[in-house]
């Protein structure tokens, strides 16, 4: 990654920049610090260790969700319980315990009726590390969707699909199904480990079948062991068999949970003790250049170098990264992740697993809203956690970063050669919605010829294990469905995010993916007319917990209250620097004559940078000055 922003506290910042300077004889890459501004809304960085953490090391007393963690039988009670009656919903406890099993309760807020019970349904999440979705599990998610959804399946930003509209009533056998259909829901959601991501293309040169590699094996590490247990007795009657199937190496290292710092004191669940981690935990691997994962907004962000030989040698670390945050919460933003070091192969893993368990054993237990580790990193600094990381957790050398290529935002629409003699073609898919003739279609080829389907980060999906004999004929029944050629897309589409937002998620203020189309047709028109033929990154989300990251954006509109968003600038295409909140309360109705002073700028400058850059370099000032008073 070519840098990451670290503030300093006092208007000050440092930027570390993915360099080889010009004395570095060892060929090892060295970190070159320049001067930056502050981003806004970041409050200064404390360094050291203030005991401002109530986490398991300071012994801190335990909230009533942690107490409900910690008695419920390794996530178990009372969902189990609650799962075998007749209500037609979860009550409170039973929901957060069903979010580690991949289950988020929900009600569609446009039925409700005053005196009448709400329309609950519940939104599933798979488990499907870099994306991969073998033909036999779409074609069960897609006859699920329909006897018992609402019809449609979503891909998401972290590559996995979503399924909507569930009944509590139907819930165990959906979720049966899916892992009798050899795909997984565990740990989709709740606080642990998430879906593990990596570059979606099957490509197999370079570093690429090392980083799928590593995701399968990161993603089998972090999954928990007695939960585990707990889930197979839920959804298909404790049938040990689909039972998580990790590598050797896997195997070794996860012996490794049971001693020193890693260890949590609880030999059931070894990694995650009984009251797992403070919050959700994030983790993407990719390969130099290619940041299709958003590598700086994870967790863990991971770059896997490889040998000619296409075996792993090692990995850049990052760490802290995270787009959640809570408007009018100051303590609350969006962050970057910190360069931590390079570390070779054979302790790539260890070192996963021990920044876990630091972020277990000192995040933040009593604040949800400031849990996550990037809160940890900021409040402490990148020197303590280092320092904390390898004297108690991890013992093998952190060298320093390896040289790393610019990176770019890649999506692999259209067609591309997999192997000598297969292929796969990238499908746009806007905002992951997989539905009515393009959904059937699919089905259809999927079943027919076989395809494995892998979701990318920008909410795509690819068409994978295509023969050569075959292409001409997926072509075509890709061109029955209006896809004459899949590698094209109008201007901001291509890599415009949106979350589902209304009327489903209980979190959104307002609309993000209903709205997404006419924002874009909105904006491409605006564009015309300015004669302007750059895309921009635009990011749409319904309210300020950032599914779609919309802080990474070079527009960001995020959900503030009925059809307002605070309006986010000056992020980057390739994903590498944060964007900055300069209006709370833009009125959608004034989109165009909000933005019509900045591009007009950016055209009449030549358009020779991107639109983030245009706006970073005419600084805040600058900026506010061309934009509407609130």
């Amino acid at each position: 990654m070519r840098f990451a922003t670290v503030d300093l506290g006092k208007g000050a910042t440092v930027t570390v920049t993915a360099g080889l300077t010009s004395d570095s004889p060892d060929g090892l890459q060295q970190a070159q610090i320049r001067a930056t501004r502050t981003p806004v809304g970041v409050p200064p960085l404390v360094v050291g260790d203030q005991g401002a953490f109530a986490s398991l090391a300071s012994g801190s007393e335990r909230t009533k969700f942690e107490q409900l963690k910690a008695d419920s039988g390794y996530l178990k009670e009372p969902l189990a319980t609650e799962l075998a009656n007749d209500a037609h919903h979860f009550t409170d406890g039973a929901v957060q315990l069903l979010k580690f099993h991949g289950s988020y309760q929900q009600d569609n807020r446009e039925n409700r009726q005053k005196g009448k019970d709400k329309d609950w349904q519940m939104m599933l999440r798979l488990r499907s590390p870099g994306g991969r979705i073998p033909a036999s599990l779409f074609l069960a998610m897609d006859d699920l969707a329909d006897r018992l959804g609402n019809g449609t399946l979503r891909a998401t930003t972290r590559q996995a699909f979503q399924m909507h509209g569930v009944r509590k009533g139907n819930l165990k056998e959906v979720i049966g199904t899916i892992v009798r259909s050899m795909g997984s829901t565990l740990a989709a959601c709740g606080d642990i480990n998430r879906n593990v991501m990596a570059p979606a293309a099957p490509f197999e040169t370079g570093a690429y079948p090392a980083a799928r590699r590593l995701a399968d094996d990161i993603a089998d590490l972090l999954a928990p062991t007695a939960a585990e247990g707990s889930y197979l007795d839920l959804w298909v009657d404790g049938e040990l068999s689909y039972r998580i199937k990790p590598s050797a190496p896997v195997k070794k290292v996860r012996k490794r949970q049971l001693e020193g710092g890693v260890f949590s004191g609880d030999v059931n669940e070894p990694l995650y003790g009984s009251t797992y981690l403070p919050r959700k935990f994030k983790v993407a691997v990719t390969v130099p250049g290619d940041n299709s994962v958003d590598l700086l907004t994870q967790d863990i962000g991971l770059v896997a170098f490889a040998y000619p030989n296409g075996k792993l040698r090692g990995c850049n670390v990052y760490v802290g990264g995270g787009m959640g945050r809570t408007h009018n919460k100051e303590e609350t933003f969006a962050r970057t992740a910190d360069p931590l070091g390079y570390v070779a192969a054979e302790h790539v893993l260890d070192l996963v697993q021990a920044i876990a368990a630091v972020q277990r054993d000192h995040g933040d237990r009593q604040q949800r809203r400031h849990s996550r580790m990037k809160y940890l990193i900021h409040g402490r600094g990148i020197a303590w956690f280092k320092t904390e990381l390898t004297g108690r957790y991890f013992q093998h050398p952190l060298k320093a970063l390896q040289k790393e290529p610019t990176n770019k935002l890649l999506d692999y629409l259209g067609w591309h050669r997999q192997g000598q003699s297969t292929w796969f073609v990238g499908l746009p898919v806007l905002s992951g919605r997989v539905s009515g003739a393009f959904k059937a279609g699919l089905r259809q080829m999927v079943d027919t010829y076989q395809l494995e389907i892998r979701l990318t980060p920008n909410q795509d999906l690819l068409l994978c294990n295509i023969g050569t004999s075959q292409k001409a004929s997926v072509r075509a029944a890709l061109a029955a469905l209006g896809i004459d050629n899949p590698g094209e897309t109008s201007l901001l589409a291509r890599h415009a995010l949106a979350c589902p937002a209304l009327p489903l998620c209980g979190l959104a203020v307002t609309e993000a993916e209903r709205g997404l189309p006419a924002i874009l047709e909105r904006l491409e028109s605006q564009l015309r007319q300015l004669q302007i033929d750059r895309s921009i990154l635009v990011r749409v989300t319904g309210c300020p917990n950032g599914c779609a990251r919309p802080y990474m954006a070079e527009l960001g509109l995020v959900g503030s209250g009925p059809n307002q968003y605070q309006l986010w600038l000056g992020g980057t295409p390739n994903l590498s620097r944060l964007a900055e909140p300069y209006l709370e309360r833009l009125n959608l109705d004034a989109l165009e004559t909000t933005l019509e002073p900045l591009l007009r700028g950016w055209g009449e400058a030549g358009g020779r940078g991107s639109f983030g850059d245009h706006i970073h370099s005419l600084g805040r000032e600058a900026v506010l000055a061309l934009l509407p008073k609130e």
